[in-house]
């Protein structure tokens, strides 16, 4: 069914029938996201103030029948905020609507709206002796219904799970502009289909989430970080899995590097410092957050030693101080920049299950090589399967040379990841990136019961036109 553009007949309508100030134009930042892959066009922006105000705003596009892309913290890496071409799109931002409702500490559940930056979350949890774990490079900018739509991820996946391990319950507005007041602060709940997983997840394709329910857990007593060297990837998962056996669910970061990441860091972010004099070829960042009575120090020394005697380490730094533990974390929170300074050809965010990752690993330089020769800088969230596998261009070159390999060699990655059973995107969502990949590489039966999924809650198919399922 064919949308209309949000033109000036709409914007009167918008105008007239919404509390003054809630219909603007975009700003540039509306416009754009972090990679540049996809540039918006100036149109109409809705800030509301209140989930009755955004119920009011689908009711109006769907009458018009004007597509609407929901606006969190722009944050996102595949364009699922970003409408480059059809029909102009009325862009809803939830950046208004920021309240922590209620934190209830005995329960570890807190109240948020969707536009509260994660940041802030995260004090507020603090600010109750409580923990609210996802983490992610963007805090600072992401906000909260952005975080679900996308079921993110970050670092602490290992111990604590996605953005949808974190949620008991959503306030959200379907596309027909009814209010959904799933808003429960329930660990049991079996009243039929559970709507809080279905939109969590779905990139405002099935509806704009206006406020979450938010797990929280208690804070360690203790946080204690560590880097070791170990002497392949197969090593790394050797460790992953003593770390466990020692620790149990302690462990909260598992977090593989490369010395390629290491070495683009010291090309182009000198002023970070790394732990070894000596680049080692892979290591290992390990967190762990204790309980009272333990010492974080202390288990991560036993741990190495263990470790080391059985050959799965070959030399490590623990942080003695909570500034040494920053500047191990520095380390790889600034790979990413370090990459996009050098300049990737591709950057892949895929998943395998944990027994294939050397395989992956080892495979994936092979059918790489079979494209051309490149440097390959392979890291990230081991503890739960899921790389950040990029590819570079030699020293001398830059990506724009390889522009005509680029589908060859993300096609190559995408193919190895989903034969070894594993997926495409493992935290960044579909978006508009990967419609073609969620084609090629979707079960069909999954994709015939989204399809379906899509027609009977959006049937004029007004939310996020474009994202996630192919027209």
């Amino acid at each position: 069914m064919d949308l209309n553009s949000a033109d000036s007949a709409f914007e009167t309508r918008l105008r007239r029938q919404l509390p003054e100030g809630v219909i603007k134009t975009t700003e540039p930042r509306h416009l754009e996201e972090p990679r540049g892959r996809y540039h918006g066009r100036e149109t109409l922006v809705a800030l509301p103030r209140s989930t009755q105000e955004v119920a009011a705003i689908v009711r109006l596009a769907a009458d018009a029948r004007v597509g609407i892309v929901a606006y969190a913290g722009g944050t996102g890496l595949v364009g699922g905020q970003i409408s480059p071409d059809g029909p102009l799109p009325l862009i809803l931002s939830l950046e208004r609507m920021t309240e922590i409702r209620a934190v209830y500490p005995e329960e570890n559940v807190l109240i948020c709206e969707a536009g509260a930056v994660l940041a802030d979350v995260q004090a507020a949890a603090e600010e109750a002796g409580r923990l609210f774990p996802l983490s992610l490079a963007s805090e600072g900018s992401a906000r909260i219904g952005g975080n679900l739509a996308t079921n993110a991820g970050g670092t602490a996946v290992l111990r604590y799970g996605n953005a949808r391990d974190l949620c008991l319950g959503l306030e959200a507005v379907l596309p027909d502009g009814q209010i959904w007041h799933g808003l429960k602060r329930l660990r049991k709940d079996n009243t039929g289909y559970d709507l809080r997983n279905l939109l969590i997840g779905s990139e405002g394709t099935l509806g704009v989430i206006t406020a979450a329910a938010l797990k929280l857990s208690p804070r360690p007593s203790a946080m204690g970080t560590a880097i070791f060297v170990v002497p392949s990837p197969a090593a790394a998962l050797s460790l992953l899995a003593l770390a466990r056996s020692q620790l149990g669910e302690l462990v909260s970061g598992f977090e593989l590097i490369n010395g390629q990441g290491l070495a683009f860091l010291a090309e182009t972010l000198p002023e970070v410092r790394q732990p070894f004099a000596e680049r080692p070829e892979w290591s290992v960042l390990i967190e762990v957050g204790v309980v009272a009575g333990l010492d974080p120090q202390a288990a991560l020394a036993d741990l190495f030693e263990v470790a080391a005697s059985e050959g799965v380490a070959l030399d490590g730094v623990i942080a003695q101080s909570a500034q040494q533990s920053d500047a191990f974390w520095s380390v790889r929170e600034h790979i990413p920049e370090a990459n996009k300074r050098v300049g990737a050809i591709i950057s892949s965010d895929v998943s395998v299950p944990l027994g294939a990752i050397p395989e992956f690993i080892a495979e994936g330089r092979e059918v790489i090589g079979g494209v051309g020769t490149f440097r390959i800088n392979c890291f990230g969230h081991v503890g739960d399967g899921n790389l950040h596998y990029n590819i570079f261009p030699l020293p001398g070159h830059k990506a724009s040379d390889h522009a005509n390999q680029r589908a060859e060699l993300q096609r190559v990655v995408h193919d190895l990841a989903h034969r070894l059973g594993g997926s495409v995107s493992a935290e960044h969502g579909i978006g508009r990136l990967k419609v073609e990949d969620l084609e090629r590489y979707g079960d069909p039966a999954k994709l015939s019961a989204m399809r379906a999924i899509k027609t009977a809650l959006d049937p004029l198919g007004i939310m996020n036109p474009g994202a996630v399922l192919k027209k």
